[in-house]
């Protein structure tokens, strides 16, 4: 009898110490979920903060390109608009210079007129043609000093070395051994107005 209240109470005991140590673990491994749980959502949140951090660096700068581009395109419809201006502006400027191109020869050339025009009146009364031969010859001398001033210079032909760039041969004529093509007649006299001809030489050449 005393046997078996032996096992008993050793029975008892230890079904007690058994029970008190899960008693005691099952704090530790509440503890332990409670912390993996807390971690995984600061983890969770610090991942939400992330993406929302990015989705609003994402949204400024779109924003910013937004902002970019319209201050690009104003930018770019201000250019043309000067540059329409500019073609406007040039082509009244360029067709202003067309028409007035020669402005300052004719206005140079304004007293050769009136000097004519006075020679034509003094024609009709003078009986002295040597006086009238020497109004003429002023004339000459003052419209051909208005030409030379404008650049205007006369081309070399008689006795010159035929050049079709400068001269224009419209015949031929039977000439010594010392003038074969060479210019024995000028027909009309060329110009040149700075480095360009205006006008080719009208010449006879010699064969």
């Amino acid at each position: 009898m005393k046997n078996t209240n032996g096992k008993n109470l050793a029975s008892w005991w230890s079904k007690t110490k058994y029970r008190m140590s899960k008693d005691k673990e099952a704090p530790e491994l509440d503890q332990k979920e409670t912390t993996a749980e807390t971690a995984a959502a600061a983890d969770n949140m610090a991942a939400d903060e992330t993406a929302a951090s990015t989705e609003n660096t994402a949204a400024a700068e779109l924003e910013k390109l937004r902002s970019e581009n319209e201050e690009l395109n104003k930018k770019f419809l201000y250019l043309m608009s000067e540059f329409e201006n500019y073609k406007r502006r040039t082509s009244k400027e360029r067709l202003e210079l067309f028409k007035t191109a020669s402005k300052d020869l004719i206005i140079e050339l304004l007293p050769v007129l009136d000097d004519f025009e006075r020679g034509l009146e003094v024609m009709e009364k003078a009986k002295d043609v040597a006086s009238v031969k020497t109004g003429v010859d002023l004339v000459y001398t003052k419209f051909r000093q208005v030409m030379l001033n404008k650049g205007l210079s006369p081309i070399e032909a008689t006795g010159a070395e035929f050049d079709p760039e400068l001269h224009e041969a419209i015949s031929q004529a039977p000439a010594g051994p010392e003038s074969a093509n060479k210019v024995v007649q000028e027909v009309e006299k060329g110009y040149r107005l700075h480095d360009t001809v205006v006008r080719y030489a009208k010449v006879i050449v010699g064969v």
